[in-house]
């Protein structure tokens, strides 16, 4: 009896090891903020995603502290960001609990931007020139990683053009009526950005070197999210969206897309691309 009792155990004990270690997860939680570089990386990689088996739930926050806090305490499992830059702060400070994924884009850059007609290619050409823009630089909102970086180089300059707060709204406005005047003005601006291309402007050099360089995209998750979900990990680690394009699909939404269209637009026209992506082999 003892003889069958140990051959029925190790029996049990050679089924058990033979069973699936763990079974992947089939939803992902994925978060968003609603700017026009994160909602076509996050409509790309979601359409990857369920096109490959997976049901993809989506979360909009207003801003950097709450998306990471929600990624940080599990509520979301992942995150498109910039960890290196405009996010940098909430990266450092939530990092034990996360964990970087795989670059999804890159070409991020913020600074100061004229228009192609104006004959100045450097910040410090600004002082001799104040008076031509009114003297004043057109500046966003408040509290951005722009304005920020942008008082930095104004002292940093001794610049004569105070930095002028606003929005996004105005200070686009004012460079639209700047260019249908053929008129100078210095504005804040970034790429991704439809309005780079819409406008034709030039970012100004800075031999400084007080801005950043161009930055990264990165997917972050929860921490353990990879080991956790091995597949969904290689499928959004496939997925890579150049920053032209990016830019792009903003202009389509600028002239009267929808961003699902726009996105849609895109996965067309690299269906051959987006099949690779979506047929990573599971682990």
């Amino acid at each position: 009896m003892k003889t069958l009792w140990k051959a029925l155990c190790a029996a049990a004990m050679v089924g058990m090891t033979m069973l699936p270690a763990h079974a992947e997860e089939k939803t992902i939680t994925m978060g968003t903020l609603s700017w026009e570089d994160l909602t076509p990386i996050t409509g790309i990689t979601k359409k990857v995603l369920e096109d490959a088996g997976y049901t993809v739930k989506v979360t909009e926050f207003s801003e950097w502290g709450i998306a990471y806090a929600a990624l940080s305490k599990g509520d979301i499992q992942v995150l498109a960001s910039q960890t290196d830059y405009v996010a940098q702060d909430y990266w450092d400070k939530n990092k034990s609990r996360l964990e970087k994924i795989s670059p999804v884009s890159h070409g991020l850059f913020q600074g100061l931007a004229v228009p192609k007609y104006v004959p100045i290619n450097s910040i410090d050409e600004l002082n001799a020139n104040a008076e031509k823009f009114g003297g004043k630089i057109v500046g966003i909102e408040p509290g951005s990683g722009l304005m920020r970086d942008t008082t930095n180089v104004v002292k940093a300059y001794d610049l004569k053009l105070p930095l002028v707060e606003g929005s996004t709204a105005a200070m686009t406005a004012a460079l639209k009526s700047a260019v249908d005047r053929k008129e100078w003005i210095v504005a804040t601006v970034w790429t991704p950005s439809w309005m780079a291309q819409k406008y034709d402007v030039k970012f100004l050099t800075d031999p400084k070197g007080v801005y950043p360089p161009p930055q990264g995209y990165y997917w972050i998750g929860h921490k353990g999210f990879s080991a956790d979900n091995p597949h969904a990990r290689e499928v959004m680690a496939s997925v890579y969206i150049p920053i032209d394009d990016i830019t792009n699909m903003n202009s389509a939404v600028k002239d009267g897309k929808t961003m699902d269209q726009a996105v849609k637009d895109w996965t067309d026209s690299h269906a051959d691309l987006i099949k690779r992506w979506e047929n990573i082999k599971k682990s």
